[in-house]
């Protein structure tokens, strides 16, 4: 690695190809063609075709930094962890790496499943440079941190998918690394072991290891890292902080779903719930909404705009709070427009500032770009660092209707015609602590009443925002929500 220290990974023009053989035989054929033409001096005809799965990777990640990796599945995240800790060769470009590093790649990799869990931790620890004494002073830290009892004295093809990983992370945190590197193992243990888990990467971060997570849950990935890498086919298409490239990531799967969009609308299939127009129920999207063959570079480009006419139609279009268009801060299909979130006291009176107890409302102005039905109107509150606090809609109530916990009008039945415009009403009281907070605030079409098919048609980011404050002398608590806790004796 280079004179600056404070660097610890390093990747640069990084690629990985796969040749890609149609037939057993052709890989045959390959090898007798390359060694013949090269005798000869000559290029061999290929018998393969190419696969990048990662192509022009570059970044820098800080000595002590969380770092981020995120993207769908199939896009490189496995790929490039693999070569950054040597697993792989790449075909092109460099990974520099500073210090020792400890990963959890695939469940089990690297354990031996006729091994008991004792052998396999002596195992572990040899392979990643650790001599016996060194093991032995450090194996009870990893037993009582894997906590898997008496099944240590036996096999690990007898173990669970979660008593796995428990070993496995048991035995990479306690062995002191430079660099941990996590692609989604946690995701199979339980809440208490995942509570331990981020407990102990927060503390790693804290006495300087640098970590390089993979999930595909956005809220932990916000959490645990401060910027993060968004691949998808192979490439980089996006890097920032946490919060920005999460943004181009939801931005990414909602141009996904409008490409799945058109193509229902090439082939005339009918989506019941959007009809954008008078004529037919065809989904027949404005160019502008059309998804691109390739997703665009850096947050600020990626997603989707709606229509001039429609931008130039919703009053206050191109602001950013009241009268909210299609901008950096949001996406959507196009098909409605968030047009304005504000907030209100119990009076109704327009107010950003608000106490414990006290009851707020949030009010969501959208307009139907095209006839719907079948809408979610939903928000989402979040602390000034980012963590998601709460998210509701009117989906939710409808589910309550439907179970018969509510009685109220079922907002999923509504119909909407182009142009209309309407708005939501959220009540509650607030159970917040003192800070700042933010409103995001979006338009849904549910396929079904129960959001197993949402797409999103218009997502506003930054919609408005509110500050909690506290009277430290009548109604004073701790922490960021309030439990309304009582005492007796």
């Amino acid at each position: 690695m280079s004179s600056d220290s404070n660097v610890s990974i390093r990747v640069e023009n990084l690629g990985k190809c796969y040749q890609i053989y149609p037939r057993p035989a052709s890989r045959l054929k390959q090898a007798v063609a390359n060694r013949i033409h090269g005798v000869l001096g000559r290029s061999a005809p290929r018998y393969f075709s190419e696969f990048w799965a990662l192509r022009d990777i570059g970044f820098e990640v800080p000595k002590g930094e969380p770092f981020g990796v995120i993207g769908r599945n199939g896009s490189g995240k496995s790929t490039l962890l693999q070569l950054i800790t040597g697993v792989l060769i790449p075909t092109q470009g460099t990974v520099e790496t500073r210090g020792r590093i400890a990963a959890l790649l695939e469940l089990g990799s690297g354990f031996n499943p006729e091994f008991s869990g004792r052998e396999n931790v002596y195992l572990n620890g040899m392979l990643l440079g650790l001599s016996r004494a060194e093991i032995d002073a450090k194996f009870d830290g990893i037993a009582a941190f894997a906590d898997i009892g008496e099944h240590l004295e036996r096999p690990i093809k007898t173990y669970s998918s979660g008593m796995l990983v428990r070993l496995a992370f048991a035995v990479q945190v306690q062995i002191d690394p430079d660099i941990l590197i996590i692609d989604e193992a946690l995701a199979v243990g339980d809440a208490l072991f995942q509570k331990r888990c981020f407990a102990r990467i927060n503390r790693l971060a804290d006495d300087g290891v640098t970590i390089l997570f993979v999930s595909h849950d956005q809220e932990t990935v916000r959490t645990v890292t401060r910027r993060s890498l968004l691949l998808h086919e192979g490439r980089a298409i996006a890097m920032g902080t946490s919060s920005e490239t999460l943004r181009a990531y939801r931005r990414l799967i909602n141009q996904e779903e409008s490409k799945y969009f058109a193509s229902l609308a090439e082939r005339e299939i009918v989506v019941e719930g959007i009809d954008p127009s008078t004529e037919g129920n065809n989904i027949k999207l404005p160019e502008s909404v059309m998804p691109s063959d390739e997703p665009q570079l850096v947050p600020e480009t990626l997603g989707l705009d709606v229509s001039a006419a429609a931008m130039m139609d919703a009053p206050g279009a191109g602001t950013t709070r009241d009268g909210a268009g299609i901008d950096d801060t949001s996406f959507g299909s196009g098909h409605a427009l968030v047009q304005r979130v504000s907030t209100t006291d119990e009076s109704g009176e327009p107010c950003a500032v608000f106490y414990p107890g006290e009851r707020i409302r949030v009010r969501i102005d959208f307009k139907a770009l095209v006839d719907l039905k079948n809408l979610n109107v939903s928000l989402r509150i979040r602390s000034r660092e980012g963590l998601k606090i709460y998210s509701w809609g009117t989906l939710n109530q409808d589910m309550q209707v439907a179970a018969g916990l509510q009685d109220a009008p079922v907002f999923w039945e509504r119909a909407f015609a182009k142009g209309e415009e309407s708005c939501a009403l959220f009540d509650f009281v607030c159970p917040l602590g003192p800070g700042f907070y933010e409103i995001q605030a979006a338009v849904s079409h549910e396929g079904q009443p129960d959001y197993s098919e949402q797409t999103i048609l218009h997502w506003k980011d930054e919609a408005a925002f509110f500050q909690v404050f506290m009277d430290q002398k009548t109604y004073h608590f701790g922490g960021s929500f309030d439990l309304r806790m009582s005492a007796s004796w």
